[in-house]
C-alpha cells in the first residue's frame, strides 16, 4: 500500500465522524429556520439554560475519561498477544534447533494456525469459546515438547499460554461491556431536549442564532458518537463503527514471522 492510500485512508477516517454528525445538523439548522418562518420560537436564553449546557458538557467529559482507560489498556493488548505468542515459538524453534523433532515444527504450525484464528476472532469469524479450546490444546504439544527439553522451559510455555488467555478474556469483556449505559442514556436525553431548546429559542440577530444553534449541536452529537465509538475499541466487525479502533498490526506481523518459521522449517 503506498503512502498516498494510507494518507487517503488516515484523512477519511479523521473525518468520519463529522461527515456522520453533518446529515444531522442539517436538518436541525432546516427545522431552526421553519420554527423562525412561523414565529415558533416561543423560548428565551436564560442562566439556567447555559447551565444545563454546561452541565451535559461535564458529563460528556466524565464518560470520555472513564471510556479512555479502557481504551489506553486495549492499545497495548494486541501487542501483548503477538509478544506471548512469538516467545511460545522461541522456545519451540529452540527446541527444533536442538532436537530437529516433529513434534516442536508441529507445536509451531499450530501456533501460526492459533494467530489466524486469532485474527479472525477480533473480527467475530471466531467464538472466543473456540479459541480457548484451541488455546488449551496447546498441553498436549506441552506434553510431547517436556521430554525434549528442561523442565523451566514448559513453565515458561504455560506461563505465555496463561499470559495469552487472560488477555483473550479482558478483551472479550471490553468488547461485549458498555461503560455506564445509564450515563450514556442520559447524555443523550440532555443532548435531545437541548438541541430542541435551541431550536426553539429566540435569538436576535438570526444569523448569529443560526450560527450558535449549529455549533453547539454539532459539538453536543459529535461527542455522543465519539463516546460511544471510543467504548469499543475492538469493533472491526461491526460496520457502524467509526473510527477508534486500536491497531492489530502486531498480531498481523506475528502472523507473517511465524508463516516465515514454518515454511523454514518444511525446507
Amino acid at each position: 500500500m503506498s503512502k498516498r492510500s494510507i494518507r487517503k485512508i488516515y484523512i477519511g477516517s479523521k473525518w468520519k465522524l463529522a461527515i456522520k454528525t453533518m446529515p444531522f445538523i442539517v436538518v436541525i439548522i432546516m427545522i431552526k429556520f421553519i420554527a423562525h418562518y412561523f414565529e415558533y420560537e416561543f423560548l428565551t436564553l436564560n442562566s439556567l439554560f447555559t447551565a444545563i449546557i454546561s452541565a451535559n458538557i461535564f458529563l460528556i467529559g466524565f464518560l470520555i475519561s472513564g471510556t479512555l482507560v479502557d481504551y489506553k489498556e486495549s492499545e497495548k493488548l494486541p501487542g501483548d498477544l503477538a509478544a506471548s505468542l512469538e516467545t511460545m515459538a522461541d522456545e519451540g524453534l529452540i527446541i527444533n534447533k536442538n532436537k530437529r523433532s516433529p513434534e516442536s515444527v508441529a507445536f509451531i504450525k499450530r501456533l501460526s494456525k492459533f494467530n489466524c484464528s486469532l485474527l479472525d476472532w477480533f473480527y467475530k469469524k471466531e467464538k472466543t469459546d473456540n479459541l480457548l479450546k484451541q488455546l488449551s490444546g496447546f498441553n498436549q504439544d506441552f506434553l510431547e515438547l517436556e521430554s525434549q527439553t528442561q523442565a523451566n522451559f514448559i513453565v515458561r510455555l504455560k506461563q505465555e499460554q496463561n499470559l495469552v488467555r487472560k488477555i483473550i478474556n479482558r478483551v472479550h469483556t471490553i468488547r461485549e461491556t458498555s461503560f455506564l449505559s445509564a450515563g450514556y442514556a442520559i447524555a443523550e436525553i440532555i443532548t435531545f431536549i437541548l438541541v430542541l431548546g435551541l431550536i426553539f429559542i429566540k435569538m436576535n440577530p438570526f444569523y448569529e442564532s443560526m450560527f450558535f444553534v449549529s455549533f453547539v449541536s454539532f459539538i453536543l452529537i459529535y461527542m455522543i458518537y465519539f463516546i460511544k465509538d471510543l467504548d469499543n475499541p475492538f469493533g472491526y466487525s461491526d460496520k457502524e463503527n467509526l473510527t477508534e479502533d486500536v491497531s492489530l498490526k502486531p498480531i498481523i506481523d506475528s502472523q507473517r514471522r511465524l508463516e516465515e518459521y514454518c515454511q523454514k522449517l518444511e525446507r
